[in-house]
């Protein structure tokens, strides 16, 4: 299997997770069939287009490769019609969306890294690429995005694509060292959903009023 062809399935796995994640959040908000294949679209290939926008690759992949809709809309629709076997939509809903966050990173980050863009901005289009799905995902579905709230969510990803560009520097950007950078994104998302972990907000000063 050729690095190309690798990516190529890594970037369609990745559109099938978050577009399951997307349609899962609008299934548990009762949207019909457009909606919900609609709010999957959007999960699945918002940080593809946003990427290709950045490194300015036009049309993006999603409009000019029909395996990306194709992809996106199966998987949308393949959850509304199987949505009553998914016995806790919320649990589903996080893991797939963590799924989708580590491919999605991973693959953002490595096409950046192929356009010619240097490491920090390779860094910051990785974690675009893998927090723009669930950014829409959320705001469609009426929920403040996740990057927003005190959840390790783009903290993970920006980690995962630090991650990417160092064992691309290093030589080691090989299929196994990059499901390894993938399977931490996983991992830690996971795990800071299990134990609560979070960012630091600002704190309340403001006293009592008068």
């Amino acid at each position: 299997m050729t690095a190309s062809t690798a990516l190529l399935l890594a970037d369609l796995l990745g559109v099938a997770v978050f577009a399951a994640s997307g349609a899962s959040a609008a299934v548990a908000k009762r949207l019909d069939l457009f909606g919900v294949t609609f709010v999957g679209f959007v999960a699945a290939l918002g940080g593809g287009i946003l990427r290709d926008l950045v490194i300015g690759e036009t049309p993006p992949l999603a409009f000019a490769d029909w395996r990306y809709a194709a992809t996106a809309a199966v998987s949308s629709a393949a959850v509304f019609w199987l949505h009553p076997q998914f016995n806790r939509l919320r649990t589903t809903v996080l893991v797939l969306d963590a799924a989708g966050l580590a491919l999605f990173t991973v693959t953002g980050t490595i096409v950046a890294l192929a356009a010619g863009v240097p490491a920090v901005g390779a860094c910051l289009v990785g974690m675009l690429a893998g927090i723009g799905g669930g950014l829409g995902r959320d705001l469609l579905t009426g929920e403040i995005p996740a990057v927003l709230r005190r959840e390790i969510y783009a903290v993970a990803a920006l980690v995962g694509a630090v991650a990417v560009v160092l064992l691309d520097r290093t030589g080691l950007a090989g299929p196994g060292p990059l499901v390894t950078a993938a399977v931490v994104i996983f991992a830690v998302r996971l795990v800071a959903l299990r134990r609560r972990w979070s960012a630091p907000v600002a704190s309340d000063r403001s006293g009592p009023s008068r």
